[in-house]
């Protein structure tokens, strides 16, 4: 051999085991150790892996359908974390932390905890907890009203509720904490180093806004952002460098408003101040607890609850819903738009309403306490639409940039489809090689299927449904899908939901299940199937996480579960 030939071997060799991944070495459920590569990198940094909060990773490119069965698949090891988890785990692919690169996993507890896994061994790097000092987290005994009391929407802690979002190129984590000392109630935004989870430079910023106004709680004339009724429910949004943070409240605690302030990334310094409802109350922002969706020029699409439509007058209605006494100078009156899809636009230190759309009906809606907003929304990925839900059994798909407005008539929508179920429920999407399809499971329902038909830009309904009735109570199911692209037998559907029990108002357990995307009669895999599956208590609104080979779900049980192929 030459010495040119030698040095080309020693250089290639050296490149070699500098690319290689680090491999990893995990012991399952049943204490058999596995040391494999992980050569997928794909990361989650926002709720339902993208701004169009569709819920595809279209990346996934180990988990089949002909492998996501009880005999090959199932639960490899457990996260343990503080407290119960409502935040979507995140996840961040080849992330250089500690000595090596690893796909990382980031979890976010009500106990204001963020911790730092490898997401392929369970390896905890870093655990930082962000309640103010001499403060906690505020509970649940906190939140009382004459209208739900005692609250039971939270089982005791609610500290980090919303989920957080990355900028991977930043290698910043966003998020809210809240804290009280019993008395004294804040909010605050942190910006963390996903590599240490430290506070980065000028975090944290107290949460605090407020608007001109005449509505529920102005002080002269000025309507406060309060931090303990105000409860942050909605994922977080990064779009053109902002973080947009939406607000709702405690179980219709009055006075409240539905708030999205946004702050720049960079220095945290807070750009965007929007009222829903300035003039009148509630509008509260709720969507089962999906992010904001964005498009890539910075439009927020957003759909409001219960409250004031116009501004606010006296009136009187009968009924013992969360409207009376509710009433509008105009239904067109664009000063308060609950019970309301919205185009968003960025204009100056605030946002304006570039479309919108007002149910006919939305003052029996408003009466009868009949959302709209309580369904999570998503933009269908490549397209003008945008599907919404509302409590009345209506899924309303819209033109994102014509939603329809307000007729005292008939409804100028894109299409109307009757469920007749509540739809407090997560819903998804996927794009297979010869369908599009979107996946809507509410609670007391079955599982539904449409075809996204873009000739028509309607959805059809299919025969592919569910025949078991699924989740009961409070709660429908929250749904993800993975693929690798449109490659046949690789569309997974994934559904979490509580087995039994009313998970709306108390812990519930969870179920786990896999579906074939092309035909969701085809049931692959569940949770239940092997009793070493089991998820625990289910944690409402927070989806599957999909991603390298793994499924990260939250639970109530102070555990993320990761499952993957045995």
């Amino acid at each position: 051999m030459t010495k040119y030939n030698f040095f080309i071997l020693i250089i290639g060799t050296m490149l070699f085991f500098a690319c290689k991944k680090t491999p990893k070495t995990i012991t399952n459920n049943n204490n058999n150790t596995t040391t494999y590569v992980n050569n997928q990198h794909i990361s989650v940094l926002t709720q339902h892996n993208d701004n169009t909060r569709a819920g595809l990773n279209n990346q996934e490119k180990v988990l089949t359908t002909a492998n996501v069965n009880a005999k090959q698949f199932g639960k490899l090891f457990t996260l343990a974390v503080d407290d119960q988890v409502y935040a979507q785990p995140l996840v961040v692919g080849n992330l250089p932390v500690g000595s090596g690169i690893h796909n990382m996993v980031f979890i976010a507890t009500v106990n204001n905890s963020v911790y730092a896994f490898d997401g392929d061994n369970g390896k905890l790097y870093w655990k930082q907890n962000f309640t103010i000092s001499g403060m906690r987290p505020p509970i649940s005994q906190d939140m009382s009203s004459s209208w739900c009391t005692p609250y039971t929407d939270f089982a005791y802690n609610i500290g980090i509720v919303g989920t957080p979002v990355i900028d991977s190129v930043a290698k910043t984590m966003y998020f809210v904490a809240r804290s009280t000392d019993g008395a004294n109630f804040v909010q605050y935004l942190h910006a963390i180093n996903i590599l240490t989870g430290a506070e980065q430079a000028g975090s944290p910023v107290k949460i605090a806004a407020s608007v001109s106004g005449t509505g529920d709680g102005n002080i002269n004339g000025v309507v406060s952002f309060d931090p303990r009724r105000n409860n942050q429910r909605q994922g977080l949004t990064l779009v053109n460098g902002v973080v947009y943070i939406s607000f709702s409240s405690h179980c219709d605690w009055n006075p409240y408003h539905g708030w999205i302030l946004g702050y720049n990334a960079a220095t945290l310094q807070q750009q965007t101040v929007y009222n829903v409802t300035p003039n009148g109350e509630e509008g509260g922002l709720w969507e089962s607890g999906m992010g904001v969706a964005a498009d890539p020029q910075g439009n927020l699409y957003v759909v409001s609850g219960n409250g004031t439509v116009g501004t606010k007058v006296p009136y009187t209605a009968p009924g013992n819903g969360t409207g009376e006494n509710v009433s509008s100078s105009g239904p067109t009156d664009p000063s308060g738009r609950a019970e309301s899809a919205m185009k968003l636009t960025p204009s100056g230190s605030t946002l304006q309403i570039s479309s919108y759309f007002t149910p006919t009906n939305y003052l029996d809606l408003n009466i009868n306490d009949l959302d709209y907003g309580v369904m999570g929304t998503f933009l269908i990925p490549n397209s003008s639409f945008y599907l919404t839900g509302c409590k009345d059994g209506n899924l309303y798909l819209l033109n994102k940039d014509n939603m329809g407005g307000f007729s005292n008539t008939t409804n100028l929508v894109q299409q109307t489809v009757p469920l007749n179920v509540s739809l407090h429920c997560q819903p998804s999407y996927y794009l297979g090689a010869t369908n599009e399809f979107v996946y809507v499971w509410s609670e007391n329902d079955q599982l539904r299927t449409f075809l996204f038909n873009r000739s028509s830009n309607t959805l059809l309904s299919t025969t592919f449904t569910s025949s078991d009735s699924g989740p009961v109570g409070g709660c429908g199911a929250d749904l993800s899908v993975s693929s690798n692209g449109t490659l046949s037998g690789t569309g997974i559907l994934w559904a979490s939901y509580a087995s039994s029990g009313d998970a709306g108002n108390t812990p519930s357990p969870g179920v786990l299940r896999a579906f074939d995307a092309n035909n969701v009669n085809n049931e692959l895999w569940n949770s239940d199937q092997n009793p070493g599956d089991n998820v625990g208590k289910y944690a409402k609104f927070s989806s599957p996480t999909i991603a390298d080979g793994h499924v990260y779900l939250a639970t109530f049980s102070g555990q993320v579960v990761v499952y993957g192929l045995k």
